[in-house]
């Protein structure tokens, strides 16, 4: 009797850890599904503002957005990741990643070794790119200067840093899904729509997590903790939070980062500006209409203040 029951639970973990295994197989896009297209650096480099890219990848406390050697810690719950180079270099950075590389890591989060990226690396928002855009990007990122220098390793904790675990975790959160236009909105609307959820990802620090860093879909743009200071609150940026700014406000806002009551953006948001800001005004302005739609939510309350 109990042999039986020790080999029938036996089965049950070999069964268990195969379908495990399958589930959390890293992802890849192949170079034979990228139909014949010539890419252009020129869009790429809108692509790259729209992205945000240099928010993370560019060297801390020095004034070149291109200087992508990488470096910035991002505090988490689980840890603090440190964004890579992802400059040209043929050593440190991705010099040497062919088209369907960088494809398959903001497509599928998953790296040249076929290993997952942690999720620090918003691909769940950069599935929703365009497959023209995330080639033109890689064009563009192919001019910018070389930068020496690995990061170092994140610091997370056990079991977070494990990454075959990043396998489930996508297959909770990573649909695969690409940005859909809706027909019944305008031109204008889709395109901010796909600017804030495709490259410029906005939800992913604006929207409160779950336990398993997972995006809570019913309160998605409600606003969260700020882990980068560690005290602040990320805003509400749906009706509840916005309810007091025109479009107008919003698209001055994404230029120079003033808000309408005469302050100024600070910490990682400053970051953001320096990117939106190199925008044109009407991706600006499409971003602003698109927000400008966003139906309250009801977010996570934030902490009180310290008196």
């Amino acid at each position: 009797m109990w042999r039986k029951l020790i080999l029938a639970a036996v089965a049950a973990a070999v069964l268990g850890l195969g379908v495990f295994w399958i589930v959390t197989e890293p992802a890849t896009v192949s170079a034979s599904a990228l139909p014949a297209y010539v890419a252009d650096p020129t869009r790429g480099k809108a692509v790259f503002n729209a992205g945000g890219c240099a928010s993370c990848h560019a060297i801390p406390d020095q004034d070149d957005r291109t200087l992508l050697g990488g470096g910035l810690g991002i505090p988490s719950p689980f840890g603090t990741f440190y964004a890579p180079n992802i400059s040209p270099n043929p050593v440190d950075g991705i010099g040497r990643w062919t088209e369907a590389n960088f494809v398959t890591a903001l497509w599928k989060g998953t790296s040249p070794e076929g290993t997952h990226y942690f999720p620090a690396f918003p691909y769940a928002s950069y599935q929703r790119m365009k497959l023209e855009d995330v080639r033109d990007l890689f064009a563009y990122l192919k001019t910018l200067p070389q930068a020496a220098g690995k990061v170092r390793d994140h610091d997370l904790t056990f079991p977070f840093n494990i990454r075959r675990l990043v396998g489930g975790w996508k297959f909770l959160f990573l649909d695969g899904k690409p940005f859909v236009p809706d027909p019944t909105k305008s031109a204008e609307w889709n395109r901010g729509a796909y600017l804030v959820n495709g490259p410029g990802h906005c939800a992913e620090c604006h929207s409160p997590r779950n336990v398993l860093g997972g995006i809570i879909a019913s309160q998605r743009f409600g606003g969260g903790p700020d882990y980068e200071s560690n005290e602040g609150w990320v805003p509400n940026v749906t009706q509840k939070g916005l309810a007091d700014w025109s479009e107008q406000d919003i698209q001055s806002f994404l230029e120079d980062g003033g808000t309408p009551d005469g302050d100024s953006v600070s910490g990682s948001m400053k970051r953001v500006i320096k990117n939106t800001s190199q925008l044109d005004d009407a991706d600006r302005k499409a971003m602003a209409t698109y927000l400008k739609s966003l139906a309250p939510v009801e977010g996570p309350a934030p902490p009180a203040k310290k008196s």
